[in-house]
């Protein structure tokens, strides 16, 4: 329990360093070699994190310290398992967290390039509007 919660601690504070950094960094400014070469690998040791070491923890845990196998059945509360047309082991189950995990993290992934990738863009003006939805203009 210690190594998944240890593990999903390094990848959140690893994910969530990068925020402050893109305020530091200009747009446009040219990378040299060596920024290159660390900024690949901060997020290639991220990726590798996120989407290697917290999931294999997570399954570590369920196999060896709560012993999810396939002989086991979840039943569910109120017989609502029993309802379903297949069987529900405890083995698929912890498949289902893997695979929600590995959503989680992608659409976060996605979300911290978007932030990368619109740093420095600033919104544009809200310009006034008339009750009719025409923007307002001044008069000459």
């Amino acid at each position: 329990m210690v190594s998944l919660v240890v593990s999903s601690l390094i990848a959140i504070v690893m994910s969530l360093a990068i925020i402050p950094y893109r305020k530091r960094r200009p747009v446009g400014t040219p990378l040299t070699w060596g920024e290159a070469m660390v900024a690949a690998t901060y997020v290639f040791f991220l990726f590798f994190w996120v989407y290697g070491v917290v999931p294999n923890q997570w399954m570590l845990l369920a196999d060896n310290e709560w012993s999810w196998r396939s002989d086991r059945m979840v039943y569910g509360p109120f017989g609502l398992v029993d309802a379903l047309p297949f069987d529900l082991n405890y083995e698929h189950l912890r498949d289902l967290v893997v695979v929600t995990m590995y959503g989680i993290i992608f659409v976060a992934n996605v979300v911290l390039w978007m932030v990368w990738q619109n740093r420095g863009k600033e919104k544009a003006a809200v310009v006034p509007t008339s009750t009719y939805g025409r923007p307002l203009v001044r008069g000459s």
